[in-house]
């Protein structure tokens, strides 16, 4: 009975308090960690749009690379930080995934965190060998169907989003393709452009100089809407898979339990940022599509995303210990 009384005494106090901390919300310099080496994608968004909120809130933001495991050593200790907003964390497509593809996940991405705003999607593109006589979605459905298994395609590694959109792509196709994993898109686009594989799902960025430049053929963009920097390479809906979608995304969350009062003025601070015409031209001339959502309405999509790989990772047969 003593400790009942402690525990609702405790409760009490914090929700007395949360108002109080929200309103003094930020009084020291935040952290945002990024579960991913600098660099990558997820830093470069983390950095240009935490510069700008510090400015915004009069406080630093530090930005924290805590790399390994496909993500999930960062994000644990994000899952794990004290949730009071001074400690939030960077969500890529790999979160979801991470659910679907490792039993022993130390951490729940839809129990453990409040989400904050989905920041940005970047289309991926499904992009061939300059060799490979295909020209489109349906001629390399096509070939697969005639030579089942022998069609090869790289990945930058098990369980990541590149692997799962061309196992998405095999599920809706009805295809057999052998999967070649790389350590990192760069080995890939080497082999890839030099015909040691066949084809390859990557984030639109990195593979468009090589389009360009015609070292590799594009096919399709993942996006429900035709890439602005790659405007003749038709969606995958528009080459007859309608419910095909498998976008590169980046968000912010914060610990389960930060206050709501601080998680709004979050997601009120960065969309604001997200949207004025400095940053999104920036972000835009890296590839990526800005949202801005709302709290409620990024948990949704999270949600969404767990449950859109669940069948495709059991398919595949995909797991990671």
């Amino acid at each position: 009975m003593k400790r009942t009384l402690l525990a609702l005494a405790a409760a009490t106090l914090a929700l007395a308090f949360a108002p109080a901390q929200a309103q003094d919300y930020p009084n020291r310099p935040i952290k945002i960690i990024v579960p991913f080496p600098a660099g990558q994608a997820s830093d470069s968004i983390a950095r240009l749009v935490g510069e700008q909120l510090g400015k915004n809130l009069g406080q630093a933001v530090v930005i924290d690379n805590k790399p390994g495991a496909g993500g999930n050593i960062g994000t644990d200790a994000g899952a794990k930080a004290p949730a009071d907003g001074y400690t939030l964390t960077m969500a890529t497509a790999a979160l979801p995934i991470s659910k679907n593809v490792y039993p022993k996940l130390p951490f729940d991405p839809e129990k453990d965190f409040a989400p904050v705003t989905l920041m940005t999607i970047t289309p991926l593109v499904l992009v061939a060998r300059p060799s490979l006589p295909v020209d489109s979605v349906a001629s390399l459905v096509e070939a697969a169907r005639k030579a089942p298994g022998k069609l090869t395609f790289a990945s930058s590694g098990i369980g990541t989003s590149h692997q799962l959109s061309s196992e998405l792509l095999k599920a809706l196709a009805n295809i057999d393709m052998l999967h070649v994993p790389y350590k990192g898109s760069a080995p890939a686009h080497i082999d890839l452009m030099g015909g040691a594989v066949d084809i390859m799902f990557d984030n639109i960025v990195p593979v468009t100089p090589h389009i360009k430049s015609g070292k590799l053929k594009a096919l399709a963009v993942t996006t429900k809407m035709r890439a602005p920097t790659l405007p003749d390479v038709p969606t995958m809906a528009e080459a007859g898979y309608p419910n095909f979608e498998a976008v590169a995304w980046f968000g912010l969350l914060a610990p389960a339990g930060t206050p709501p009062a601080i998680v709004e003025r979050l997601s009120k601070e960065v969309n604001a940022i997200l949207k004025s015409p400095d940053i999104s031209a920036r972000l835009a001339n890296m590839g990526a599509i800005v949202q801005g959502t709302q709290p409620d309405e990024f948990g949704r999509f999270m949600s969404a995303e767990v449950k859109k790989w669940a069948p495709v990772t059991a398919r595949a047969q995909i797991r990671v210990e």
